[in-house]
């Protein structure tokens, strides 16, 4: 028998989720999702804390902590965010069978799908629902356990601010469990600096799907001057920071890069009137590498693109570039990848590597006492009213979450 497959509730799951995506929680509003999940998780046994991120992110709640002493040495994390896209008020979701295609098979499946014009919240809900039956199977089956910590952050979809915003030492060891509790692992002793394996589920790809890599993202900023004059009268006496623009946008090297490196413009905003040679152009972009000397050359060309159009046609610019997170990558030989994978054979699940074009609080939680990495949970179309989940995807996360319990505890 696979381990998982008469231990997870099938039903209670899909209730739990189609429960969640009911509970309007758009970015800085997280607090009545926050609220349901720290009563779930406090009827679990666990004991529920929030962060003072809220101060810094502007939302309406913390960053959700929840832990739950193991009944064996050893230690796991669990991760998802509460906030979701917009539009996300009254979202109702209902279930219908269509056809989908993998790599493998087409076949007919069952289909969570928003009814009307909103997202699902598939991302992130049905992490978050997979995580809470995964536990609850856990702990009704009464199978040992390593030390769990259930972290639910704000606004991960404004650029991972909560996941930012966590204290340096929130996922460090609590203070209360003894050092003869924490176990070992093959780097030596976990102690209290020691990285707690921490899984993000918070990705696109089928349940076994692994995210190895995630890219570093700057996003980009620059006020470009230029000199206003009246088009019809004397425009020789003006210079467009419109043209400025568009001459550096035309010169930037964008879109896929390489393999692994990305670049965007995506807003541009100025000018006051038709009649008037526009003096101010305020434009926005990012670019992305897993790889860091490949994103700052591309930070770096897109800079160089707009300080020379501004000086060619006479005007100036102001570069601001900000870091909003860096890369997280992983190797196949990380002990990480290999409990994964042992996790998703033991519960029947095909294990499958992927890299990402977009980030995750993974990519903020590794530089905060973690050895994050993210999964896929088969959300799709996710960000659009067309965003769905299959049942069983759904359902085989939630057994993915015990197993990957049953393995650290092993």
């Amino acid at each position: 028998r696979l381990f998982g497959r008469n231990s997870m509730n099938p039903d209670r799951v899909l209730d739990s989720f189609l429960e969640m995506v009911s509970i309007e929680s758009p970015s800085w509003h997280e607090a009545p999702m926050a609220a349901y999940c720290a009563e779930k998780l406090a009827e679990m046994g666990f004991t529920v804390t929030f962060d003072a991120s809220a101060s810094a992110t502007g939302s309406d709640t913390g960053n959700l902590i929840a832990h739950l002493p193991g009944t064996v040495p050893g230690r796991v994390a669990f991760s998802a965010h509460l906030d979701t896209v917009k539009p996300c008020a009254g979202i109702e979701a209902i279930i219908e069978t269509r056809h989908v295609c993998d790599e493998v098979t087409c076949r007919m499946a069952e289909a969570i799908v928003s009814a009307g014009d909103t997202i699902l919240s598939a991302d992130d809900k049905a992490g978050i629902a997979a995580i809470f039956e995964g536990l609850r199977s856990t702990l009704e089956s009464g199978a040992p356990r390593p030390d769990i910590t259930v972290l639910l952050t704000t606004c991960e979809e404004q650029s991972l601010l909560g996941s930012s915003a966590l204290a340096e030492d929130a996922l460090l060891w609590p203070a209360s469990v003894p050092a003869a509790s924490r176990g070992t692992e093959a780097a030596g002793v976990l102690d209290g600096s020691a990285p707690v394996p921490l899984f993000v589920l918070d990705a696109d790809g089928a349940p076994g799907t692994i995210i190895m890599g995630a890219p570093y993202h700057w996003t980009l900023r620059a006020r470009i001057a230029g000199r206003a004059a009246h088009a019809g009268v004397e425009p020789e006496c003006g210079v467009s920071a419109i043209a400025i623009a568009a001459a550096a946008v035309a010169a930037m090297p964008l879109g896929r890069i390489d393999e692994c490196t990305t670049a965007n413009v995506g807003r541009i905003e100025g000018g006051v009137a038709v009649n008037i040679v526009p003096a101010e152009v305020i434009l926005e972009g990012e670019c992305r590498s897993l790889y860091e000397d490949r994103v700052l050359a591309q930070r770096d060309a897109m800079t160089r693109a707009l300080e020379e159009a501004a000086a060619t046609l006479g005007g100036s610019v102001e570069v601001a570039w900000e870091l909003d997170y860096p890369a997280v990558v992983h190797e196949p030989g990380d002990a990480i990848v290999a409990h994964l994978e042992a996790a998703a054979q033991a519960c029947g699940l095909q294990p499958r590597r992927a890299t990402s074009g977009g980030g995750a609080d993974a990519n903020v939680l590794g530089t905060k006492g973690a050895d994050a990495i993210t999964l896929g949970i088969g959300m799709t179309n996710f960000h659009t009213p067309d965003e769905y989940i299959l049942v069983e995807d759904l359902q085989n996360m939630a057994r993915y979450v015990e197993a990957l319990i049953a393995e650290y505890a092993a």
